[in-house]
């Protein structure tokens, strides 16, 4: 800290550090041992903030700003963070992090660790390639962190403590995985990939192609492929594969159509072709897997 720095901290701060006979129990608990929150804080308009830790930090510390501004740096490598920016710095890894003077930030801050904390790390770096991201304020989001909060503050419950953990596990997750928690069924369908899964559902009846498809859509074979593959993880036909299995499955389940005739309605021509398509996606065949939900 700095000179300037409140000893008596920030105005309406809360924070909570577990002492170390807690955190011995909770990394070692078969249920928040994979994530678990050893710290975690609100800091309002933080004035002077000032942290360097030229050894990093033992975990990994995830910093939301609602307002103001601030600025962190890992190991060289500088980031304003503004309103609605997130951050998340990696365990063992030089950083230091400032309040902007003239408008510092107020910033909600968890430091967490466990088993799936790197993976989880990792998949915020791949995702968020610039090290910062916008997510909209909400309010349901602040009020995640103070149920958390308020958990691990109450009292010291193993239920309790478990419970908040899961909860942190979920609210980091909701970062880490903006675009998809954006995301609602109930929105109409507004771009091409959207259109062109619901154009391959109204017809899972049919034997399509890509030609077929692209031309439907007006885009080349290889656009509509390279996109649709880089927002489903599927090649379009591969992803119409996959869909007619999911549907033969629920024919398998809930009707005694035979393995013929499921085939017939959704657009394989060949009965064997589609056994041998229904097995390389459940690992079994349609006549086993019909026998196993019925077991």
């Amino acid at each position: 800290m700095d000179k300037n720095t409140l000893k008596e901290g920030f105005l309406g701060q809360k924070m909570i550090a577990f002492p170390k006979a807690i955190i011995e129990q909770i990394k070692t608990n078969p249920i928040s041992k994979q994530f678990y929150i050893s710290d975690l804080g609100y800091y309002p308009v933080a004035s002077h903030h000032y942290r360097l830790r030229k050894k990093g930090a033992k975990e990994y510390i995830f910093i939301y700003c609602t307002k103001g501004k601030g600025v962190v740096t890992i190991e060289d490598q500088r980031t304003l963070i503004s309103p609605n920016h997130f951050c998340i710095i990696p365990r063992n890894t030089r950083h230091e992090y400032r309040a902007d003077d003239n408008d510092p930030w107020s910033i909600y801050w968890i430091h967490f660790k466990g088993s799936i904390s790197e993976k989880i790390y990792n998949r915020y770096s791949k995702n968020n390639i610039n090290n910062d991201k916008n997510i909209p304020f909400s309010k349901n989001t602040i009020d995640q962190f103070n149920k958390i909060f308020d958990l691990l503050n109450n009292n010291y419950l193993l239920d309790s403590i478990e419970y908040a953990n899961l909860l942190g596990l979920n609210f980091i997750s909701s970062f880490v995985y903006h675009k998809l928690n954006s995301i609602s069924t109930t929105h109409p369908k507004d771009n091409l990939i959207d259109s062109v899964k619901e154009f391959l559902m109204n017809n899972i009846d049919k034997n399509l192609t890509l030609d077929k498809i692209a031309s439907k859509f007006n885009y080349s074979k290889s656009y509509l492929h390279t996109k649709f593959k880089l927002e489903t993880g599927y090649p379009i036909l591969v992803f119409f594969k996959l869909k007619k299995v999911q549907k033969a499955c629920e024919y398998l389940s809930y009707t005694d159509l035979s393995i013929k005739q499921i085939s017939y309605k959704i657009g394989f021509d060949d009965p064997l072709y589609f056994s041998r398509t229904f097995k390389n996606f459940m690992g079994k065949s349609p006549r086993n897997y019909k026998q196993s939900q019925r077991k």
